[in-house]
């Protein structure tokens, strides 16, 4: 992963020249290595997966809810990251389906999207999953769409006794079967009493669950999930420099009221920082559940629509921020960086300047190893 990254958009990784068609002006473009960790690639991927969920979205506001993961539990998951974020994405979902359906609070089933994170601003560890949910859901025999409030949700201090539950008991269950690995530090939660204690003390501790005021609508929906869905630990616009074996950052200090800093760390440290994010491959960090979910999400968004206007199905607005006077498939030749007035054609490639790598893309990261 961190040879992708450094090879990304350099001659190592090979390249194109394109030549204005009127100035004669040539450009060279090297390749992007298309990993999911890359702070560089995310732009594409995120273009098209916006562009997608765009036509998806519904015509009433949006909720934005994040549940956290208690640092007292946070060093498990650092490492046994594909059980436990998996076990967080499920007892996130299983909490918001059941409260909402309970007759008391909403009583409707509802549908969402899930993104999870495991930074901070200073790149610590700190897993989170945020939560993008329509103000309202299917009523349970599916005959009628039941409205949320304008300004409230659901009772955060509810989400949070049920969330803390559920991941508790899965967490517990996982032990028992077997599934969690212990080194190093945490070599002695391998006993049961001692994976018992930990357990006790983490119910001792806030399970913070946040709900955001609503969105306005759909396009501030997508401006919200342009900037958290395909984010990565730290973006390029945030690293300031590399000095003396140091690397210097932007930052935002949340417990002092986002108080902006700057951060200077050792090079190593910085890398083991950022190294902590990495996701286990083929692990899915974008999620949806409910009527939203994968299976039937189509045919259940158009059922909602009905349910909305009465039968009548409003005409599908795209509010992607993204070009779209293309027709889908066709490339639109870029404009001369020199004339502003001819356009940019491509006349030849460049090979690569390492030996190419035994790998596949997966759709979300590459497996496989590197031959050289």
């Amino acid at each position: 992963m961190i040879r992708d990254i450094q090879a990304c958009r350099t001659a190592a990784l090979g390249g194109h020249v394109q030549q204005c068609d009127r100035c004669g002006h040539q450009t060279i473009s090297y390749n992007s290595c298309r990993n999911r960790h890359c702070p560089k690639c995310q732009g594409p991927a995120r273009a098209r997966w916006l562009d997608a969920r765009s036509g998806e979205l519904l015509p009433v506001p949006y909720f934005h809810v994040v549940f956290t993961l208690p640092g007292v539990l946070a060093p498990v998951a650092l490492q046994n990251p594909a059980v436990v974020y998996d076990l967080l994405f499920r007892s996130v979902a299983a909490t918001l389906l059941e409260v909402a359906a309970n007759p008391r609070r909403l009583g409707a089933r509802i549908g969402f999207l899930a993104v999870l994170h495991t930074w901070g601003q200073n790149l610590m560890h700190h897993p989170h999953i945020h939560c993008v949910v329509p103000a309202g859901g299917l009523s349970p025999d599916g005959t009628n769409w039941v409205p949320g409030h304008a300004d409230f949700f659901l009772p955060v201090r509810v989400l949070s006794r049920v969330f803390r539950g559920k991941f508790i008991g899965g967490l517990k269950a996982a032990f028992d079967a077997g599934t969690l690995r212990f080194h190093g530090r945490l070599r002695p939660l391998a006993a049961a009493a001692a994976m018992e204690r930990l357990l006790d003390r983490s119910v001792t501790h806030e399970w913070v669950v946040y709900a955001k005021p609503p969105f306005g609508g759909p396009a501030q929906v997508l401006k919200y999930l342009a900037r958290y869905t395909h984010r990565v630990a730290i973006s390029n616009h945030r690293l300031l420099g590399l000095e003396d074996g140091k690397v210097t950052f932007r930052w935002k200090d949340y417990a002092r009221g986002n108080r902006p800093g700057v951060m200077t760390l050792d090079a190593g440290e910085f890398i083991r920082r950022f190294l902590m994010h990495v996701m286990p491959r083929g692990f899915v960090r974008i999620r949806s559940y409910g009527f939203m979910a994968n299976r039937r999400r189509a045919e259940h968004l158009r059922w909602c629509r009905q349910l909305l206007d009465r039968g009548k199905v409003p005409p599908t607005q795209n509010h992607s921020q993204t070009d779209r006077s293309a027709e889908p498939g066709e490339d639109i030749a870029p404009c001369c960086p020199s004339c502003q007035e001819g356009r940019m054609h491509l006349i030849g490639r460049l090979e690569r300047q390492r030996p190419p790598c035994v790998r596949a893309w997966d759709g979300g990261s590459f497996v496989g190893r590197d031959t050289s």
